[in-house]
Formats: C-alpha cells, sequence, structure tokens
C-alpha cells in the first residue's frame, strides 16, 4: 500500500493506491518547506484522520511539493512523514516533477505549472531537468495567482482599476496599504495570499481588463520560460494548474502567437499521477 501526495503552497492532494487500485482520495493543507518547519507539518499530518489510520500500512510514500527543489528542503518533508509513518519508504521531490509525470509520463516535452505559482521544466521522458526557472512569488511566478493577485491589489492601490472593477473589487475585499504591507511583508504564507486574489479574476474573466490583464500574464510566462528553451517549438507544452486550466482559452491563444504547440492542461496533476503508478506498481 503507497500514498502519492502532489503538494502546491495551498492544499496538498492525497491518493492512496493498493494492489492496483485507488483505494482513498482526500486533502489537507499545502506544505511547503520554505515556509513550514518540520514540527508544523508533522502537527498538521497529526490533525487528519485519514491519515492517522494509516500509520501502519503503508509502506512507500512519494511526495511531489512546491518548494521541494533539494536538501535541506526536502528532508523537512521527508524527516515529518517518517515520523508520521515510521515503516515508510519517503521519496520527495519538487511538484514540478509531479507536473512532468502528469503530463508527459514516459515521453519527452516541456511542462509546466500555472497555480498558486509558476514554473517549468524540460523533461526527457524519465528525469525533469533543472533549470534558473520557478524563482518564487517576488522574483518570479509569471502569470500565476500570486503574480495575478499582486498585480490586482497594485492597480487598485495606486488607482488604475477600471471603475466596474474597482466597484466589484470594494464590494468583495477591504484593502488599503497598512492591509497590503502586513499580509505581504508579515506574512509567511504571502503568495498564498496574493493567489487568493486570483478567484476575482476567474470570476470576472468575461471582463476586457480581466482578459487582457490574464494575456499579459500568459505572455511574460511565455517569453520568460517556455521560450527560454532552444528546442522549444518541436515539442509539446504542457500545463497543470487552476489558472492554466480556468484560462485555458487565453493560453491557447498565447502560445500559438508564440509559436508553441499545447498538449495537455488539467487542473490537477494527482489523478495522472494516481494510474502511472497503478502502472508502474500494479501489484503494491
Amino acid at each position: 500500500m503507497f500514498l502519492i501526495a502532489d503538494s502546491g503552497s495551498t492544499k496538498t492532494s492525497w491518493v492512496l493506491i493498493d494492489k492496483g487500485k485507488v483505494l482513498d482520495e482526500f486533502s489537507t493543507l499545502g506544505f511547503n518547506p520554505h515556509f513550514h518547519e518540520e514540527a508544523n507539518i508533522l502537527s498538521e499530518l497529526q490533525k487528519v484522520e485519514h491519515l492517522r489510520e494509516l500509520v501502519n500500512d503503508v509502506s512507500m510514500i512519494f511526495f511531489y511539493g512546491a518548494g521541494c527543489s533539494g536538501e535541506p528542503y526536502n528532508s523537512k518533508i521527508r524527516e515529518a512523514l517518517k515520523k508520521f509513518i515510521p515503516g515508510a519508504e519517503v521519496y520527495v521531490d519538487h511538484d514540478i516533477m509531479a507536473s512532468a509525470i502528469a503530463t508527459c509520463g514516459d515521453e519527452e516535452g516541456i511542462s509546466c505549472i500555472l497555480g498558486t505559482g509558476s514554473n517549468v521544466c524540460y523533461y526527457d521522458g524519465k528525469q525533469a531537468h533543472k533549470s534558473n526557472f520557478g524563482l518564487g512569488f517576488i522574483m518570479g511566478d509569471e502569470g500565476s495567482g500570486s503574480y495575478y493577485g499582486k498585480k490586482l491589489i497594485a492597480y487598485y492601490l495606486y488607482g488604475m482599476l477600471p471603475a466596474n472593477i474597482k466597484a466589484a473589487f470594494e464590494k468583495r475585499y477591504v484593502m488599503d496599504k497598512d492591509i497590503m504591507i502586513r499580509n505581504v511583508y508579515n506574512n509567511p504564507n504571502a503568495n498564498v495570499w496574493l493567489a487568493s486574489f486570483a478567484r476575482f479574476f476567474t470570476e470576472s474573466k468575461e471582463e476586457p481588463w480581466v482578459k487582457e490583464m490574464v494575456r499579459k500574464g500568459m505572455q511574460e510566462f511565455m517569453t520568460t520560460n517556455v521560450c527560454n528553451f532552444k528546442n522549444y517549438q518541436n515539442l509539446n507544452v504542457h500545463f497543470v494548474g487552476s489558472i492554466a486550466y480556468f484560462f485555458e482559452d487565453i493560453l491557447r491563444t498565447v502560445a500559438a502567437e508564440n509559436g508553441i504547440v499545447i498538449g495537455k492542461v488539467i487542473r490537477h496533476p494527482i489523478d495522472e499521477l494516481a494510474k502511472y503508478y497503478i502502472h508502474k506498481y500494479p501489484s503494491d
């Protein structure tokens, strides 16, 4: 019996597999080792009844997470999981690897994340190659939920929103400079807070201003990330994440304008990960 976890900064999706079948699916908070310590992760795990019931049965855990970019970050997740389920062999890797497996399987391609944050990798069919991308919400995250949340709040505070967008924003949120500074500069989960405002975009996706802002973010992601791969026009480029999923029409338009061939666009990689591991370990 083994567990697969796909963790963004907001939510972790879990799947329990035994003898080639999915037995259970559930979710917990997202665990990002850049923002959460081992003790915090272990404390959250102990609150989850689904996980507590499995401590004597699980032999392997495959955990893919945002921020799991190598040691010592991965060890925070690994040690928390090993303390929680002592008998399990624990494998921890970056969420971009989960994206690559879910979209490419065993084939070559470029796999992208457009969710709370953004990232991209070249996948050779076995490994996701390291790159300079995925700089996080302060320096990067082009086209992501945190990117759009940051733009929305900044335009509001600068007084640059169109009147109808400003009115809709004020009807839903209370925002001023002090609130922004407190939540961005004094909040360990600032990226998640910023990304929460992307829901305003998805719920107002037919507004011309929203469409243009999304288009600009998608173009920045393509220019900065995808188009930096020398062979990007000769490979399928796949996407996972809520931003890619909800704005797939704009994503495909911008991709076509840049000579990019889009393959899969999926909201959550966990289902495709489950299929992959069921095929890989059919009798475990």
